[in-house]
């Protein structure tokens, strides 16, 4: 039975070097980058994934020129501009995740006021990671968790916990993540909700990846077996078709994690 497949990350990498293996400004490359999002999101879409979640622009990214930081951003508010009311027609549902609060005040009020407009959506859920680092994410969760539960101390959370504070706390974790450009590391994306993840890595740029890639991606994890700690034989026996996270249903993964 091939492994179910909800939620595909990806980080997008390669745009600076399409454009300069074609002689062209970088900011051409993340032109090309940002429309290959759309093609994307149809791809996933028409492949029955319900999940996809984009790794735009990551906290270490303000360490960029001001020229390209500059044009990233106003890449950003063009998307939003320009693909909120197609998406809503869609039945794509748009969220951003990450520290919203460097962003232009335009910039911020273009985000919350697509996801509003496409909150009842349901076909697709598109998470956009804009300003985000894996780090930030479980630090915010371990604050958050500790807003909540003034009367409580460190020694009393455990992974349940936390993970209802992550940014995406509503969402399966990644069952597939994808990285083009040829680098091999997730770069501080989906720290904790990468824990079980089959992690592919292609030489192509993102301009580049298209729907062919994407189902050359899916077919690579289909034949993956997904043991989460079990043994080929358990496997076999029972397969596991839910998310991770659900495996706190054996009685091995009741044991309380605990952070001290």
């Amino acid at each position: 039975m091939a492994p179910s497949l909800q939620h595909i990350a990806i980080i997008m990498d390669g745009n600076g070097r399409w454009a300069k293996k074609r002689l062209l400004p970088r900011t051409v490359g993340h032109v090309k980058g940002a429309a290959n999002v759309r093609h994307m999101v149809k791809a996933c879409a028409q492949a029955g994934v319900s999940y996809l979640t984009l790794f735009a622009f990551s906290s270490e990214n303000w360490r960029r020129p001001p020229e390209e930081i500059s044009a990233l951003m106003g890449l950003f508010l063009q998307y939003l501009e320009n693909e909120v009311a197609e998406m809503k027609a869609a039945g794509i549902r748009l969220r951003v995740i990450g520290d919203r609060s460097a962003f232009a005040p335009l910039l911020q009020s273009r985000i919350d006021q697509a996801e509003q407009e496409t909150a009842h959506n349901d076909r697709l859920h598109l998470t956009i990671a804009a300003n985000y680092g894996g780090q930030w994410d479980v630090l915010n969760a371990m604050r958050a968790w500790q807003v909540a539960h003034p009367d409580k101390n460190l020694q009393d959370l455990d992974a349940n916990g936390l993970a209802a504070h992550l940014s995406t706390a509503d969402l399966p974790d990644p069952e597939l993540l994808i990285r083009t450009g040829g680098e091999s590391r997730i770069s501080n994306f989906l720290l904790w909700q990468t824990a079980y993840t089959e992690l592919y890595f292609t030489d192509d740029f993102w301009p580049d990846f298209d729907a062919a890639a994407l189902t050359k991606a899916i077919h690579w994890f289909e034949q993956r077996v997904r043991r989460f700690g079990r043994t080929d034989e358990q496997v076999a026996a029972q397969p596991i078709t839910a998310n991770a996270n659900e495996l706190s249903a054996s009685p091995l993964a009741q044991t309380v994690f605990k952070i001290s």
